[in-house]
């Protein structure tokens, strides 16, 4: 078992200090698809927080997002044209700057991508289906559709590399539209893009070859690339996939594509079948808790010389040693809003002065963006982070998911 302070090689030849790992978390701070100056200061400040800071997922495609916006100036980030290229070094560069390595996680957020319904705009989906959860309409991708994001992908890749980023992360979780392509929930296709299970790869493993193809004719040798995946998808009666297919999805990829890492998304580091991803609400079927080993270690004999990271609730010491006793690397995603030193401090056996919940002041020393600050500061968005309450006075203006107003309109459910 390694410790989490050691350094770590990659296939190809990357080395990141430690095993820490910052994961993608939304900034909510991008204007138009553009990276502010409160964005890079964020990245900036969070330098420090692991051997690999990824950054939060930027839409490949113009119809691939925003997402998760409310309004203009709280968005995601974008990576779908050159023009964003400059902001994207500054970006690279903010991370790199205490040498640790710089990721970019690109994403197409599929039916996801609320802030196109906003502004009146389709947003798109594999198959189009009426979601109860979805206060807009939701348009199926045509073949042509799918072959110019799969393409989007590839130059997405191409643009982080000329921007300076050390690798990128393709985002096949939390509901995007890669894992909408997976799920036999969202993915009603009788094409080549879906039906059987192995059609419902179809779409996955051409990304993975659009990002490959790219690192292999522009990027340095030791570009890192990796793939993050959400183990399982059961909501309730809702059922996406679960873990026997999600594995052999990352079995066929890694076993044609040299991957450099696997990425779990998870509620916990770790989390066992069953465990219902995502939402809090959700209780799976005991048929679903078909095994009492957490994902990490079911998802180890896939990996094909890949390494592996989980993530979910790291926020002490004890906690990270369990975590990387099952695991390559470790993610760690709240306590770092809280502390970008949390890594840090533990390598330097200072776990006294970890901060373990948010102040006015340590909003201040981490360059939160107020976003973040609106995201966690809100009574009713549902996001909980330790101390929330000591900064609700830097609230502006975001009130909850439910007070978005979307236009009366062709594009929006009656």
């Amino acid at each position: 078992m390694a410790n989490y302070d050691e350094p770590l090689t990659f296939r190809h030849g990357a080395t990141v200090k430690n095993r820490f790992v910052q994961p993608p978390m939304l900034t909510s701070n991008g204007k138009d698809g553009y990276a502010t100056q409160e964005t890079i200061d964020y990245y900036n400040a969070h330098s420090k927080s692991g051997g690999m800071i990824i950054t939060e997922y930027m839409y490949v495609s113009e119809n691939g997002g925003p997402a998760l916006t409310w309004k203009r100036g709280r968005e995601q980030l974008a990576v779908y044209d050159d023009k964003f290229i400059p902001q994207l070094t500054k970006v690279a560069t903010a991370i790199k700057h205490s040498g640790n390595k710089a990721i970019m996680q690109i994403a197409h957020t599929g039916r996801e991508a609320n802030y196109r319904a906003i502004q009146g705009k389709p947003v798109y989906a594999p198959s189009a289906l009426d979601l109860s959860f979805l206060p807009y309409k939701i348009h199926e991708l045509s073949d042509e559709q799918i072959k110019d994001i799969i393409s989007d992908f590839g130059k997405a890749t191409k643009r982080s590399i000329d921007a300076g980023f050390d690798g990128v992360e393709i985002h096949g979780a939390n509901h995007y539209l890669i894992q909408q392509f997976v799920s036999a929930f969202s993915n009603r296709r009788d094409d080549h893009w879906g039906g059987s299970l192995e059609k419902r790869f179809n779409f996955p493993l051409a990304v993975v070859e659009s990002v490959m193809n790219t690192v292999k004719k522009y990027a340095p040798k030791d570009f890192i690339v990796g793939y993050r995946i959400s183990p399982e998808e059961i909501h309730g009666t809702n059922i996406g996939y679960t873990w026997h297919e999600s594995t052999k999805l990352i079995d066929a990829i890694t076993k044609q594509f040299e991957l450099d890492y696997i990425h779990l998304s998870m509620p916990h580091y770790d989390a066992k079948p069953g465990d219902a991803m995502l939402l809090d609400r959700d209780i799976a079927d005991s048929k679903y808790k078909d095994s009492n080993k957490p994902f990490a270690t079911l998802f180890k004999p896939y990996l094909n010389g890949a390494k592996e990271i989980i993530v979910g609730g790291i926020n002490s010491k004890a906690k990270a040693e369990s975590a990387i006793a099952l695991a390559d690397l470790i993610a760690v995603g709240r306590e770092n809003i809280i502390d970008p030193l949390f890594a840090e401090k533990l390598m330097h056996n200072d776990e006294k002065d970890i901060v373990t919940e948010l102040s006015i002041e340590q909003v201040n020393k981490n360059h939160m963006t107020q976003g973040l600050i609106d995201n966690y500061s809100s009574e009713n968005t549902g996001i909980s982070i330790p101390g929330e309450e000591n900064i609700r006075s830097l609230h502006n203006g975001f009130g909850g998911w439910s007070e978005i107003h979307y236009p009366k309109n062709s594009e929006t459910k009656e």
